[in-house]
């Protein structure tokens, strides 16, 4: 039943020959680029931001870098325990995208950009999460678009980074604190100087 769903939406979003160019390049874009978004948003937020708000933002990265561990290592775990080949392995559709013939479930790429959507949705704002949000279903769509992964490697995605972001929490509650206060000495000590000559944030 599953498969037969991962099939038919797989065959609905993905390219064929008869696609338009411009279409195929902004999609591989998308697919290897967009996710550069994610350590711009940690360096810029750690590093700047309204005085009375940075150190909410420095705990949101904390937070975020917690869950992508979490997550990372869930969907490592699951692709070993249920491995499943790229489309393109089977045979199945067109692949405009270069990609190592590794297991496809659940995506990397989906992991990481659905943990932080959802960091910045439980942590941060509405409106930045729903943003991120969008953007995450778009490296998604782009992935499947291109060939080098089915629907369901997606939503496995999706629900690994909720089991990460629930992780993340949980830590959190116990060690948070204590964690919060031993990287921003450690950051104080590091970049000193650039905080001395205030190009970035105590």
């Amino acid at each position: 039943m599953l498969e037969n769903i991962n099939n038919s939406l797989f065959s609905f979003i993905n390219a064929t020959p008869d696609s338009a160019q411009w279409m195929i390049d902004l999609a591989i874009f998308i697919a290897k680029d967009a996710i550069g978004i994610v350590p711009l948003l940690a360096v810029v937020l750690w590093l700047w931001g309204p005085r009375d708000q940075v150190g909410t933002q420095r705990q949101l990265i904390i937070k975020m870098a917690i869950a992508l561990v979490v997550s990372l290592a869930v969907s490592w775990a699951m692709g070993h325990l249920f491995p499943h080949d790229r489309p393109f392995v089977d045979h199945v559709g067109y692949n405009f995208l270069h990609h190592a013939a590794d297991d496809s479930f659940p995506s990397d790429h989906g992991t990481v950009i659905f943990t932080v959507a959802l960091a910045f949705l439980f942590w941060h704002r509405i409106w930045s999460g729903a943003v991120l949000m969008v953007l995450a279903v778009t490296i998604a769509w782009s992935r499947v678009y291109l060939g080098v992964h089915w629907p369901l490697d997606m939503v496995g995605g999706l629900l690994v980074s909720m089991i990460g972001c629930l992780s993340a929490q949980m830590i959190w509650q116990k060690y948070g604190a204590s964690l919060y206060r031993s990287l921003q000495t450690c950051y104080r000590i590091c970049f000193a100087l650039p905080i001395r000559k205030g190009w970035v944030r105590d």
